[in-house]
């Protein structure tokens, strides 16, 4: 006779239930591979895209994190009975999305009817990894309570014994079992068995919870033109709530788009520590390759993941390429008006700043991440001078960063001409940028300007001439001495006809 645990499931079990098969065959097609007819992984591999998500990356907050998108491919051995029967697969991460689960087995030695995802939560996410497997329950002296099969693991404990009779434990202090308790969700499943005895399986699954972005480090190097040692890595983050072990790992760099409902938010868990941990050494760079439309890098070892960890793996070997850094000051923007703007105080502009840029040209593919950029001190300690984002970049696209506000250097703005002919439907207008240099070395400074008052302009006179003109910008270079100043004057002239602006 079956057990309660067979006609109903605990009310307290978040599961979905899920005809399998159909399932497998949607994510066949999703992840491009016949799953059916492959044979079972000996290893674990993971799929990871990538994530700007900084929850996934700070070491500020505890618990797991929904963020981010990843596909495993994980082994599984079942120890199969002939016919109709429950087996439990635990230590799942907890962000998994039920609706693309896939179990093949191979040889079809059974197949999947049903399965119940129980999501991790509280104490039953050990417990629940234990399901299917011997246990014994102990009380608080240590006095053994049940000993046989654990059947479920909420709402107290079902143990069946080598009799078959099955006892429900609800007060109890400890459970003792072989092997380690996993942690994450579990998936419990009804199969039917063809046959008896071990069976090779494969678990395929995208989950949320892992995610990657690249980290780049740029340290300038000494001299008199711009040089950068270039270091780039991968960071990735395992907030998923399992460990992942001895795993191949594939990043994917790229914007594929992504629709899924918001994963589940488990309970509050308890503080995690935040880890580097890689078992990848210093030379082993990844193999690029392409797929699809996105670029992928395949790791060639195996490495560990620990739930609440970021870990680091190199993608290109370090280098030194050239680079060129810049002082801007920059007023207005490439915005471009429905009609001439004639008024007066139009884009009058109160900025003092000048940033200071680096730009570089990619070597190779440069996935989006972040760029940290280093400095020498006079001791020659590296020290951190600011940092910019860099998208995804193709070879021989150009890469443009902003490091900060100079300290030394300032800029000034002031309009030294404004006349309107709205009979001749024209403008004049005129500014003096005056620029400061406190430091003790001359600099040049790029001077970027955005006549936007109108799409038609003439540059009438400038005391430099510009270094750049195109249909919404103006740029000089000012040398401005050290400990001294400079100006640049310069003046446009707008026109439009009376259909642009009626008056």
């Amino acid at each position: 006779m079956r057990h309660p645990y067979h006609r109903r499931r605990p009310p307290e079990w978040s599961s979905t239930v899920i005809p399998l098969r159909l399932r497998t065959l949607a994510f066949a097609i999703a992840t491009s591979s016949c799953t059916a007819a492959a044979a079972a992984p000996t290893a674990t591999s993971l799929t990871l895209y990538r994530s700007d998500d900084a929850a996934l990356y700070s070491a500020g907050d505890s618990g797991s994190v929904g963020a981010g998108y990843a596909v495993a491919r994980e082994p599984r051995e079942l120890q199969l009975k002939a016919g109709m029967q429950d087996i439990s697969l635990g230590g799942l991460p907890q962000f998994l999305d039920p609706e693309a689960l896939a179990l093949t087995v191979d040889g079809d030695a059974a197949h999947v009817v049903s399965q119940h995802l129980l999501l991790a939560q509280g104490e039953n996410a050990a417990l629940g990894s234990l399901v299917g497997q011997p246990v014994e329950v102990l009380g608080s002296s240590g006095q053994p309570l049940a000993t046989g099969t654990l059947l479920r693991a909420s709402n107290g404990l079902l143990v069946e014994d080598a009799s078959g009779r099955t006892s429900l434990v609800r007060e109890y202090a400890s459970v003792r079992a072989q092997g380690h308790f996993q942690t994450g969700s579990s998936l419990q499943l009804r199969v039917d068995a063809s046959r008896a005895g071990k069976a090779q399986a494969t678990l395929s699954y995208p989950t949320g919870g892992l995610g990657w972005r690249a980290a780049y480090v740029g340290t300038l190097q000494p001299g008199n033109t711009c040089k950068l040692e270039f270091e780039s890595r991968a960071s990735v983050a395992n907030r998923s709530g399992r460990d992942w072990k001895d795993v191949h790992l594939t990043l994917v760099a790229g914007e594929p788009r992504i629709l899924r409902s918001a994963a589940p938010r488990p309970m509050a868990a308890a503080p995690t520590a935040f880890a580097m941990h890689a078992k990848v050494g210093g030379s082993a760079l990844p193999e690029q390759d392409t797929l699809a439309d996105f670029r992928t890098y395949a790791l060639p070892a195996a490495v560990d993941l620990p739930d609440g960890s970021v870990s680091q793996v190199p993608l290109y070997a370090t280098r030194n390429i050239d680079c060129e850094r810049s002082a801007v000051f920059e007023n207005g923007g490439g915005w471009m008006p429905p009609q001439p703007m004639i008024a007066r105080d139009f884009m009058l502009i109160d900025n003092h700043a000048v940033t200071t840029t680096l730009q570089l040209r990619a070597f190779d593919s440069l996935p989006a991440g972040f760029l940290r950029v280093l400095a020498s001190d006079r001791n020659g300690t590296p020290q951190f001078i600011g940092e910019g984002r860099i998208n995804d970049t193709p070879k021989g696209g150009d890469v443009h960063v902003v490091l900060g506000e100079a300290f030394d250097l300032r800029g000034e703005r002031e309009r030294t001409a404004f006349n309107v002919d709205k009979a001749g439907h024209t403008l004049n207008e005129g500014f003096r940028i005056t620029l400061t240099n406190a430091s003790n070395a001359a600099r040049t400074i790029t001077v970027r300007e955005h006549p936007a008052r109108w799409r038609q302009w003439t540059l009438v006179s400038s005391s430099s001439k510009p270094s750049k003109q195109t249909t919404d910008t103006l740029e000089f270079k000012v040398t401005v001495p050290a400990g001294g100043k400079a100006t640049l004057d310069y003046a446009v002239r707008y026109q439009w006809t009376a259909e642009e602006h009626p008056q």
